[in-house]
């Protein structure tokens, strides 16, 4: 079901900031902030956010590219826009060859030559589908993962690089559940209309992506069945959304030759090997998905496996081949499960695969042209002076014994706080980028993802590595790092103005910051101290407190319906 939405990392209540026009130097004959959009009717102390909103979102509509509407689309038309005059620039350009702007302008480049990559058809692809064709066992199910996984794909093992939660100044393997095609578990066992919809599409989708590559309708139809069948058996291993949000019971260090015992067909070191990388030991976040994988690869018929390998493979590049494809994946992904009604232009498209394998080249070129040292300067302020109101709320609370505030405040002034865009860029230096292939360029990019990420397993953790690129409207706390991120992308209008009033800031941005602070003590965020260990910094008596008052917010939101019996 589509949504109106008012600004993407918080709902702010600024008066129709919706609909505000931002004042530009030396022009007073704009207004700061408009009112139209106000419902009088509604008394602020009744209800400030329909007083505030009413009308807007009485007047509202979604686009048909969309999926909601709000301040953060506003924003984000903005961006775009910004990002496609650069992106233009840059893709007609004659650029150095192995500078960002060669890499992204070629990459781009490659990415809307439409006619090359219609007539490529699903051709990139089929060397893969010959090797999955080719599969005669556990073995060369497992070697063609770690393949795959050297291009940054996976399938069954959903291995990553990250801090030990446990000793946070360090990187470690993880492995979480992972192997399905629907968005979570539920999705296979729920009985309601609107999911069973869901389920049909995506075996309809299955059923489609086989029958471009020339399979007849029935046989499309019996390995859409088989590969349904075979994941939702994998479900039934997975845990809840609500089980993953718990970072004590999803911690589970295992040494590698422990693994190889407890799971001789997946044999860690076996898999490890294949990659060209060392690991002594492992988190292993859901044990039970990958206990009953150990039980799967060998226990499903071959047959299975070559139609889910297949079928997976061809979603992963769906967006990259020819239309025929691209139009079926858009038709589940983004409109069955998000409501999209209509595709985004291909160049839109691009850019946001730009943003997504180039991220920090692209990036560099966006904060050059669109983001000062002074609004960098302006939002350290705000962040500062929030951080300051954070702890005097600390410092005030009634139940907080003065020894766990103190480790709070602690915690707090430990934060490590980044603004605007990476002290450290992204080195790119060895992606080979060309125009005119398209895939080759994502894979290139892929497989140098890859190898930036294994690199770091067994090495301290960079501090100053951001987890998203500089022109993204969102923002982020990371526990493990104990840090607060502010890409530059939300620092505009009508989040951010460097020259706004104070107020503005503070109730647009502010909101922002003072969310992202908050996660930091919140149902998990509490559960690291400030180093950004897994680990207990509460009195007893002061988590019980903690959690009695976190139940209070999930009664009270339990007792919301939202759509139908949906609370």
């Amino acid at each position: 079901m589509k949504k109106l939405a008012l600004p993407a990392a918080a709902i702010i209540a600024v008066a129709a900031i919706t609909g505000c026009t931002q004042q530009s130097a030396g022009d007073t004959s704009q207004k700061l902030i408009r009112t139209e959009f106000m419902d009088s009717s509604v008394k602020p102390g009744d209800n400030f956010f329909k007083f505030v909103n009413g009308k807007w979102l009485d007047t509202a509509t979604i686009g048909p590219t969309e999926t909601s509407a709000g301040a953060g689309l506003e924003m984000y038309n903005r961006t775009k826009e910004h990002l496609h005059s650069i992106l233009d620039s840059v893709s007609e350009a004659n650029n150095t060859p192995g500078s960002i702007e060669q890499q992204v302008g070629d990459f781009y480049a490659s990415g809307i030559d439409s006619i090359t990559i219609e007539k490529r058809g699903y051709d990139p692809v089929k060397p893969y589908l010959d090797k999955i064709n080719a599969f005669t066992g556990v073995n060369s199910i497992l070697q063609f993962e770690s393949d795959m996984q050297k291009t940054n794909h996976e399938y069954v093992l959903g291995m990553y690089v990250g801090a030990d939660l446990k000793n946070s100044s360090m990187n470690i393997v993880n492995f979480a559940q992972t192997g399905l095609g629907l968005p979570d578990r539920d999705y296979y066992f729920k009985t309601d209309a609107a999911t069973i919809a869901v389920q049909n599409a995506y075996k309809a989708y299955i059923v489609k992506i086989f029958m471009l590559t020339g399979v007849d309708s029935s046989s499309a139809v019996k390995k859409a069945d088989a590969i349904y069948a075979l994941e939702k058996n994998i479900a039934e291993s997975h845990r809840t959304n609500v089980a993953l949000r718990d970072p004590q019971s999803n911690y589970n260090k295992w040494a590698v030759a422990d693994l190889d015992k407890k799971m001789p067909v997946i044999a860690f070191s076996t898999f490890f090997s294949s990659l060209g990388i060392k690991a002594d030991s492992v988190n292993l976040a859901q044990p039970s998905y990958y206990e009953k994988l150990n039980k799967l690869l060998p226990g499903t018929p071959i047959d299975v496996w070559k139609a889910y390998y297949t079928f997976h493979v061809l979603d992963d590049a769906a967006s990259s081949l020819s239309n025929a494809f691209v139009m079926a994946s858009f038709n589940y992904h983004n409109k069955t499960l998000n409501g999209q009604q209509q595709i985004k232009p291909r160049w839109e498209r691009v850019y946001g695969a730009t943003d997504a394998y180039l991220g920090d080249a692209l990036g560099q070129l966006y904060v050059k042209r669109y983001f000062t040292e002074d609004a960098k300067k302006r939002m350290l302020d705000l962040v500062n002076n929030l951080q300051k109101a954070l702890e005097d709320r600390i410092s005030q609370l009634d139940w907080m014994s003065d020894s766990t505030k103190a480790k709070a405040r602690d915690k707090l002034h430990a934060f490590l706080k980044k603004i605007g865009y990476p002290d450290k860029w992204r080195d790119y230096s060895h992606v080979t980028i060309a125009k005119g292939k398209y895939f080759e360029n994502l894979l290139s990019c892929a497989q140098n993802e890859f190898a930036y990420q294994a690199a770091k397993i067994g090495k301290p953790v960079d501090r100053t590595e951001w987890q998203m690129t500089a022109p993204t409207i969102n923002a982020y706390y990371n526990p493990t790092v104990n840090e607060i991120v502010f890409p530059a992308g939300i620092l505009q209008y009508p989040f951010f103005d460097e020259n706004a009033d104070d107020a503005l800031n503070y109730g647009a941005i502010g909101m922002v910051i003072g969310h992202e602070m908050t996660h930091g003590f919140d149902d998990e965020g509490a559960q690291f101290d400030k180093d950004g260990n897994l680990n207990n910094w509460w009195s007893k008596e002061d988590y019980a407190k903690f959690k009695a008052k976190a139940q209070q917010v999930s009664k009270l939101y339990s007792s919301f319906t939202v759509l139908d019996s949906l609370h």
